[in-house]
């Protein structure tokens, strides 16, 4: 039987490593691309803003106390006084104001027979609505003590109301009860005020800070139907229709207002708005106060010392751009008429000297960006990479004058990045709040309305790259 042969050896065969350079390709490409992503995400963004025209207008909140041409008058006898004048209305010479019974029989008579007493009318009740409309308009919860003027006043305003309606009745009254009055009337024409604070005789340079010190502040209105002592202030007499306002001013706003003879007055009552003759003085304690002069609603505020109101300063209109965006910089100045064209160019720069191995002189033309220029100087770069550095010496055009560099000079301004990075652009600022500054437009070498601006200017460098 022949004999089998043994099987052949399998040798298993090796295969050659194929590089798929598509797959190599992609996965650089996708660890480039997250990468980026990462570095992006990590990176602290600029935030920017876009140049849009707009004004600010600064309206400052002041106290004022007011002063009018005013007279107390006061009443020569004892007895019961009874008013037929309404608070802030005007009298004529020999108006009778209020009278006086001295016996106190007249009171006794309304006490006795109180369907004598005359009752408010429709008119009456209208008035006391609208005090009490423009009170709640105008309250301030922090001066509580309004409230207690208010309820003083319109105490006095239903008396005066009662007895203004029985002055017809108040002859066959006399006669009825056979008592004599004393009547009182107006030395003068002028406004009538019932509230008595001390402060009528003020003239404004005697004002000090004291002066706007409410705390101490009491005004005491005489109510119809009391017993008042003779020699007493039952009213006051306001002669003329000018009336002033002092008030304290601050540093900021003696400049800000320095300049101006009228200010724009917006009251908090009534919303009221007023163009007032305004003048400072410097008040005897040092402090320096401001005076508004008016001619007319004096009767508006005849029964109030201290008013509320804004100033309204002149509005300024340009370019709006936040405040974080601002930043300063230094540069160089340099003569107007050193400045000079390419030969083979339209840029500007200056003709420097330069100087070769050997020592020779030679003047080279050397580009420079212009950032803004004045009547004398114009203002070129200061960094220390840039091409005309202090100590250079520029030569006039067309003369032998030479200028060393080294005067400088520092500008506001912010960071322009419509090109991609960071250029600094001056400004001029015209008027500012605590958010906003309003600068000048259409200047030279300036800002554009849509320019877009770093938000925050503490967060760039000049010249760096800028992803938005």
């Amino acid at each position: 039987m022949a004999k089998k042969s043994k099987d052949p050896k399998i040798i298993p065969y090796r295969r050659s490593l194929n590089i798929n350079v598509g797959m190599i390709i992609f996965a650089i490409i996708f660890i480039y691309m997250a990468f980026s992503v990462y570095t992006y995400l990590k990176k602290e963004k600029i935030q920017f803003y876009e140049v849009v025209e707009g004004s600010i207008v600064n309206d400052h909140s002041h106290t004022g106390i007011i002063l009018r041409e005013e007279s107390v008058q006061y009443t020569d006898r004892a007895g019961y006084i009874n008013y037929y004048v309404q608070e802030g209305k005007r009298a004529a010479v020999g108006t009778r104001i209020y009278s006086i019974d001295e016996s106190g029989s007249i009171a006794d008579y309304f006490a006795d027979n109180p369907d004598a007493n005359v009752t408010l009318t429709d008119s009456n009740l209208s008035d006391i609505k609208r005090q009490l409309s423009a009170f709640a308009m105008s309250w301030d919860p922090y001066s509580f003590r309004e409230v207690y003027d208010l309820q003083y006043t319109l105490e006095a305003a239903v008396m005066e109301y009662v007895n203004l309606n029985a002055v017809d009745s108040l002859d066959a009254l006399m006669e009825q009860t056979g008592t004599q009055f004393i009547q009182a009337r107006a030395p003068a024409s002028g406004v009538v005020s019932y509230g008595i604070d001390g402060y009528e005789g003020l003239q404004a340079n005697a004002v000090t800070s004291d002066s706007f010190d409410r705390a101490g502040y009491s005004k005491s209105i005489t109510k119809s139907g009391k017993l008042v002592e003779n020699g007493a202030a039952v009213y006051k007499l306001v002669t003329s229709d000018d009336w002033s306002i002092i008030f304290p001013l601050t540093e900021g706003e003696i400049t800000e207002y320095s300049g101006h003879d009228r200010l724009h007055i917006t009251f908090d009552r009534d919303n009221l708005e007023l163009d007032g003759g305004f003048s400072s003085f410097t008040g005897t304690d040092g402090n320096v106060y401001g005076r508004l002069d008016f001619g007319q609603y004096m009767v508006q505020f005849v029964s109030d010392r201290y008013v509320n109101f804004e100033v309204s300063a002149q509005r300024s209109v340009g370019l709006k751009i936040p405040v974080t965006a601002v930043t300063s910089k230094s540069f160089y100045l340099v003569p107007l008429d050193y400045m000079t064209q390419g030969g083979d160019s339209s840029d500007t720069g200056f003709l420097k000297e330069v100087y070769s191995e050997t020592g020779e002189t030679s003047v080279q033309f050397t580009p420079a960006t212009i950032y803004y220029s004045t009547d004398g100087y114009y203002y070129i770069d200061m960094r220390e990479d840039a091409a005309i550095r202090a100590g250079d010496y520029l030569v006039k055009p067309e003369s032998q004058e030479r200028f060393q560099v080294g005067q400088s000079a520092v500008l506001q301004g912010v960071y322009n990045i419509n090109k991609g990075y960071a250029v600094f652009k001056q400004i001029e600022i015209l008027s500012s709040n605590d958010e906003y500054y309003t600068v000048r437009k259409g200047m030279n070498y300036g800002l554009s309305v849509y320019d877009h601006i770093v938000l925050d200017a503490e967060t760039v460098e000049e010249g760096q790259l800028i992803y938005q």
